[in-house]
């Protein structure tokens, strides 16, 4: 019996709940089925990798995905995890963000397949025209009350203080998508986090009194990391997709410094990798889990797949030379995306002339004096462009500068700062 849709998704744990006669209408037909995405910045972050890669599953199946950008629904705000209410975009703010969304989305989608091609909405071509009245008349009329105030995002919010009429009325805003689909598009399901099956079912409601219509939802598990944090978050901040938001560098070492657990679990989740596949990984990496090749292989893949091949092989080429190689086979501009975050300072040509190694330590920060600097070197602290320091009195220009422009400093074994000559 050939594989389907729910198969696919269940053996990935990426199966979470479905409505009824969800399973046997994706096994009996081929259906349009939709995802939204919110568009409160112009990048997605890693969070946003699950709901992404269930179209790119529903599409290898056969079926049509849409990914529908929150252009009007984002102008009010989910109150679904919320404990307060966020600041509402401006227009122009959103145009920025859903163009971004629309770029990062075409990485993975197929918008010209021949067949099934993916496809790309934004609500607030439909609600824009839309009037008030036509609102409460058309759409607000099969929404009881005691349905809106029964569900739960609504009355944690209540309970805590109070919630807007503004985000009260996000549940009607998002289950009227699902009807315009269901007569437009004829999409027939609605895919999202289990934090929208309250959503979802609206819709499916919706769609039921006010078209006649039978339709399905699916939700997968919201990700977590091994401490039960929300996936993507890091001390530094979300790990975004867009290369400007967070450099190909550092998304390859979020994916490459996970455990042994979470790395087998993302791998279902994150990669194509197939069942047969997966297996063969898993026994390898539990064999010799201090080659960490689960690791690897999802850090490759996603990178590969997010940033490009290019990309990978760039920042596969600074992680061998940082962690044991010759970080003197680097460029500048290789080094300054790996350090981009690292504490620096700056020099003129000039300068560098004059100056000595403990200059540049206070310079870019590493000691507050020349004297902690000394102490420092002499007690093998310090490494410049990987070698090792051992002369206080040592002058810049008789080190050799990366590029002629940058020298790399590290205190012990994981501090790193960057010194530019201008």
């Amino acid at each position: 019996m050939a594989k389907t849709l729910i198969d696919e998704l269940r053996w990935r744990g990426l199966l979470f709940d479905q409505t009824e006669g969800a399973e046997a209408h994706l096994a009996e037909e081929k259906v349009t089925a939709y995802i939204g995405f919110d568009p409160t910045s112009d990048s997605l972050h890693v969070g946003s990798l699950l709901p992404i890669m269930a179209l790119v599953h529903l599409q290898r199946y056969g079926h049509t995905p849409i990914g529908l950008v929150g252009g009007a629904t984002g102008m009010i705000g989910d109150p679904s995890g919320k404990s307060k209410e966020r600041n509402l975009l401006d227009e122009a703010t959103l145009r920025k963000n859903v163009a971004g969304i629309r770029s990062l989305l075409a990485k993975f989608l197929d918008f010209n397949a021949s067949a099934n091609p993916a496809k790309l909405v934004n609500n607030y071509d439909w609600f824009g025209p839309l009037s008030f009245i036509s609102v409460l008349r058309d759409i607000g009329k099969h929404f009881p009350m005691s349905t809106m105030l029964n569900k739960e995002s609504v009355k944690r919010r209540v309970s805590a203080g109070g919630i807007s009429y503004t985000e009260f009325s996000y549940m009607i805003l998002q289950a009227y998508d699902f009807l315009h689909l269901f007569r437009e598009e004829g999409c027939t399901l609605q895919m999202g986090g289990s934090d929208q099956w309250g959503n979802i079912t609206a819709g499916s409601e919706l769609v039921r009194r006010a078209a006649d219509g039978k339709v399905h939802g699916v939700v997968m598990p919201l990700v977590t990391n091994s401490s039960g944090e929300k996936f993507g978050k890091t001390v530094d901040g979300a790990v975004w997709l867009s290369a400007e938001k967070t450099s190909p560098y550092k998304f390859y070492q979020f994916w490459l410094n996970q455990s042994d657990d979470n790395a087998l679990q993302y791998i279902k989740f994150f990669t194509l990798i197939t069942e047969e596949e997966y297996q063969a990984l898993k026994a390898k990496h539990l064999a010799e889990p201090h080659l960490r090749e689960a690791q690897k292989y999802l850090a490759g893949d996603v990178t590969a797949r997010v940033h490009g091949c290019e990309a990978l092989a760039r920042v596969e080429k600074s992680t061998a030379a940082l962690f044991g190689g010759d970080i003197t086979e680097l460029s500048a501009q290789e080094i300054e995306e790996v350090f981009q975050e690292a504490p620096s300072g700056q020099l003129s040509q000039a300068e560098a002339q004059e100056a000595g190694l403990l200059d540049a330590m206070v310079t870019v920060g590493m000691t507050k004096s020349k004297g902690e600097a000394r102490r420092l070197i002499q007690g093998g602290g310090v490494s410049v462009n990987g070698q090792k320091q051992d002369n206080p009195q040592v002058r810049l220009n008789e080190l050799n500068a990366i590029d002629d422009r940058l020298f790399v400093l590290r205190k012990g074994s994981k501090k790193y700062f960057l010194l530019r000559l201008v």
